[in-house]
């Protein structure tokens, strides 16, 4: 018998639905519930790489772990990486399948082939394939927690639809819409939402969940229940706004974990110093959910930056991953950032590259993947040559670096050859050495590894002595404690806060029968 389920729908794009759905999961993990997150297709930078070395979205392997389940790639069959404004890398089941553009990927016009019968316009093609792994999921699971993405009522891609109402629609799950009321207008974001949407899809929607509330709930119950009376459809909970929650983030500029809502409480250096990290904010950053675990230690201030000046007061300035190494290059040249890196490697001062961002501080890239642009220089800090393959490399390799164990995942085309200074990594796995080191100046095409603790302690305690600060790691900052407590309090959001009882007839038994129909319905 299939697992029952229900779709996470958003208003907008940030309206919270990735929280929603991990906190849905954490909520029904508790109650012994056997639950799996699902996202049809995922448009992301910042990604992931399961036990089988398949490649998903960060979301879904962050819900997986709300869920206390090991994240597959069942869980996020389609997750596109822009490159640019108009194409993206396409990754099927896991794996790059090449790139295509937005109107060869959601249009009707054709596009080049990319594997197993995938072309551009193919819509029947994704689906088939992403409700058959919600399928697998549902027969493996009590319940499948989907989320959908952007809006359900983006009534130009509604015949291409394959994550939201398509996805819906195709297992007869009911959808709570989740709008963010922080921004304003979610009552009208509701109702044209729904209004929106033909009678096929609307009779899935079951109701609202309104998020991001601040004050009284008195106050807003009014308009639930005007709301109520227009759509005929329930609310099922107010999330209120909750300080400085933070989880594995799809875009944008955010350290998730701690900081990055600066509102947060944050526990007082251990040692006489802060220290001071500058990420640069380089054009397609990837994975800068790295930088989190730095912004979890008390005394380490994150910052993202984009001007050479910002660099000057930095005690260690991070070059990030990124999904165009040579586009990311030129942009720090352009302003002022790739001097100023160089001038801190040859003032001793401590600069950290991270796949993409290794990568930029070689000597010289061979680029006829990426940017097609042939050989580049690179900013020569480390006596490393990279060359770009058309194979990605996907893993999660384990190791040694600084005396401590460390462990990471592994998301790059660029291969690198080093041909000088010190390893940085050593691989558990016989493969030798990854990254490299020259002074203050370390490389690594590991994502992260500064989730170890005792690595992390371990690096930044080199960091304070290159840097001159009398800065001291906490002894006892656990990120895995820190994330598990931020996936408690979203479960807690919604154990306290929504109508659990209504989602669980949601889940097991689908929308109401009887739904009225809101007018004039998709055109």
């Amino acid at each position: 018998m299939s697992g029952g389920g229900l779709l996470v729908a958003g208003t907008t794009s940030d309206a919270g639905k990735s929280v929603v759905t991990a906190g849905i999961c954490r909520w029904l993990v508790r109650q012994g519930v056997k639950v799996a997150p699902f996202k049809a297709q995922n448009m992301s930078l910042n990604s992931f790489v399961t036990r089988e070395g398949a490649e998903i979205g960060r979301a879904q392997a962050m819900q997986a772990q709300a869920a206390r389940v090991e994240p597959t790639a069942l869980m996020n069959p389609v997750l596109l990486k822009p490159g640019s404004d108009r194409s993206s890398q396409v990754v099927l089941l896991g794996k790059p399948v090449g790139e295509m553009s937005a109107r060869g990927f959601f249009g009707t016009a054709g596009g080049k082939e990319y594997g197993k019968g995938v072309q551009g316009g193919h819509r029947e093609a994704l689906l088939g394939t992403v409700t058959e792994c919600l399928a697998q999921l549902r027969g493996q699971y009590d319940a499948v927690i989907c989320e959908g993405a952007g809006s359900p009522a983006e009534i130009n891609l509604r015949r291409t639809d394959i994550v939201n109402m398509g996805i819906a629609r195709a297992a007869d799950f009911p959808v709570v819409v989740v709008g963010d009321i922080d921004r304003g207008g979610v009552f009208a974001s509701f109702f044209g939402t729904t209004a929106l949407l033909a009678r096929e899809d609307q009779r899935l929607v079951a109701g609202y969940l309104v998020n991001k509330f601040r004050g009284d709930v008195s106050l807003l119950e009014p308009g639930l229940d005007m709301l109520e009376d227009l759509t005929g459809r329930k609310t099922y909970g107010v999330l209120p706004f909750a300080h400085g929650l933070g989880i594995d983030e799809e875009d944008g500029l955010r350290v998730s974990m701690r900081g990055a809502v600066r509102e947060s409480v944050v526990a007082p250096p251990v040692g006489e110093d802060v220290l001071r990290v500058a990420v640069c904010a380089v054009p397609l950053m990837s994975n800068f959910t790295d930088v989190d675990a730095l912004a979890a230690e008390p005394g380490v201030v994150v910052r993202f930056v984009d001007r050479a000046e910002e660099l000057a007061d930095a005690d260690l300035v991070v070059v990030p991953g990124t999904r165009g190494t040579v586009r990311a290059l030129e942009w720090l040249r352009e302003r002022g950032l790739a001097e100023a890196l160089v001038r801190r490697a040859a003032e001793g001062l401590p600069v950290l590259g991270i796949c993409g961002g290794y990568q930029m501080l070689g000597t010289r890239i061979e680029d006829e993947v990426e940017s097609r642009a042939g050989l580049v220089d690179g900013l020569g800090l480390l006596p490393v040559r990279v060359r770009f393959a058309r194979e990605k490399t996907l893993a999660r390799p384990v190791g040694e670096a600084l005396g401590e164990s460390v462990a990471g995942y592994e998301i790059h085309h660029g291969v690198a050859e080093v041909l000088g200074g010190e390893g940085f990594i050593s691989d558990d796995d016989g493969h030798g050495l990854d990254g490299c080191r020259v002074g203050s100046v370390w490389g690594t095409h590991w994502h992260g590894s500064l989730e170890s603790d005792a690595f992390r302690r371990a690096f930044l305690r080199e960091v304070a002595a290159a840097a001159g600060r009398r800065f001291v790691p906490a002894p006892d900052t656990s990120f895995e404690a820190l994330r598990e407590e931020q996936l408690d309090k979203l479960g807690d959001l919604i154990e306290e806060h929504a109508d659990t009882d209504g989602l669980w007839r949601l889940i097991e038994s689908g929308a109401p029968v009887g739904l009225p129909f809101v007018p004039p319905g998709a055109p």
